[in-house]
C-alpha cells in the first residue's frame, strides 16, 4: 500500500503520497487558483501507485497553509523552500495546473538548477498579457471579497469541467472553491495579473510536458498549444472528456502521460 502523510515547511502545508518503494524522482504538485492540495490528490495518488514520490502543496493562504502577509507575497520563494526540504540533493519535477503552472514556470525560469522538468496542465502565460486580462484577474479577487467564496464557487465550478462530467467531481471542485480565503486568492490573483511569460518561454531549458482538457474553456485549448509551441522541445497531449480541471476529471489518464514523461527524464 502507498502511504499518505502531512508535513509543514515554514508554515506551508504539504501532503505526501509515498510509493511502496523508494522513488528516483520527486514531483511537487501545485494547485490552481481556485484549488488546494486536495485538488491534486487524485493525480498524486495515481502517481504514487505508479512508483512516483508525489507531494501536494497548499500555497500560502490556501488549505492548511498560513496566510500571506499581503498581495506581494513571494510564492516562488515558497516553492524553492519546499523543494529544498523535500528534495535537497537533486532537482525535482514541478507539476502545476492553471495558476500552479504559471508558478511552476516562474520557478523554473528563476532557478533552472532546481527544476528537472515541468508538467503544465491547462495553464497559461499568466494574466499580464494585456491590461484588460490583468484587470479582469484583479477583479476576480474583488468579486470574491464582495460576494463570498460559496456564491462564487456555486456559479463557477460547473464551467471548470467537461460537459457531462461526474457530478461528484463538480461538487469536489465547488467545495474546494468554497473554502477559498481572500488572503490567498488575492495574492495569487496579483501574481497572475503581474505575470506574462510570453517573452520568456523560449528561455525554458528543462523538459516540458503540456496537458490540456479538450473542453477547457477557462484558459483555453489555444493557450496550451501556444505554451507547447514556444517552449523548446515541449510535448503536448490532449485529455479527452475533461475540461479545465483535467487532472481531477481524468487522473489515471494524466498519470499515465506524466509517468511516460518522467521515464524519458531518466
Amino acid at each position: 500500500m502507498t502511504a499518505t502523510a502531512s508535513t509543514v515547511v515554514d508554515g506551508l502545508h504539504l501532503v505526501r503520497h509515498q510509493p511502496r518503494v523508494p522513488s528516483a524522482v520527486t514531483v511537487l504538485l501545485l494547485h490552481g487558483i481556485g484549488g488546494s492540495s486536495q485538488s491534486c490528490a487524485p493525480l498524486a495518488q495515481e502517481l504514487a501507485d505508479r512508483g512516483i514520490d508525489a507531494w501536494c502543496l497548499d500555497a500560502a493562504g490556501y488549505g492548511e497553509s498560513a496566510d500571506p502577509a499581503d498581495n506581494s507575497h513571494d510564492f516562488v520563494a515558497d516553492v524553492l523552500r519546499v523543494a529544498d526540504a523535500i528534495s535537497p540533493d537533486k532537482p525535482l519535477v514541478l507539476l502545476g495546473t492553471s495558476w500552479g503552472g504559471v508558478l511552476a514556470l516562474t520557478t523554473a525560469l528563476a532557478r533552472p538548477d532546481r527544476v528537472a522538468g515541468l508538467v503544465l496542465a491547462d495553464s497559461t502565460r499568466g494574466s499580464g498579457t494585456s491590461p484588460e486580462k490583468a484587470e479582469a484577474m484583479r477583479a476576480r479577487a474583488r468579486e470574491l471579497a464582495r460576494r463570498g467564496p460559496d456564491s462564487v464557487a456555486t456559479e463557477r465550478a460547473p464551467r471548470l469541467v467537461a460537459p457531462g462530467s461526474d457530478p461528484a467531481i463538480v461538487e469536489s471542485v465547488r467545495t474546494s472553491m468554497a473554502a477559498l480565503r481572500i488572503e490567498g486568492f488575492g495574492a495569487a490573483a496579483e501574481f497572475m495579473a503581474s505575470t506574462d511569460h510570453g517573452p520568456r518561454l523560449s528561455d525554458v531549458t528543462c523538459p516540458t510536458l503540456v496537458l490540456f482538457g479538450e473542453s477547457d474553456v477557462v484558459t483555453g485549448v489555444d493557450e496550451s498549444r501556444l505554451l507547447a509551441n514556444r517552449i523548446p522541445g515541449a510535448t503536448l497531449h490532449e485529455i479527452a472528456d475533461a475540461g479545465h480541471v483535467a487532472i481531477q476529471e481524468q487522473p489515471a489518464v494524466a498519470a499515465g502521460l506524466v509517468t511516460d514523461f518522467l521515464e524519458r527524464l531518466s
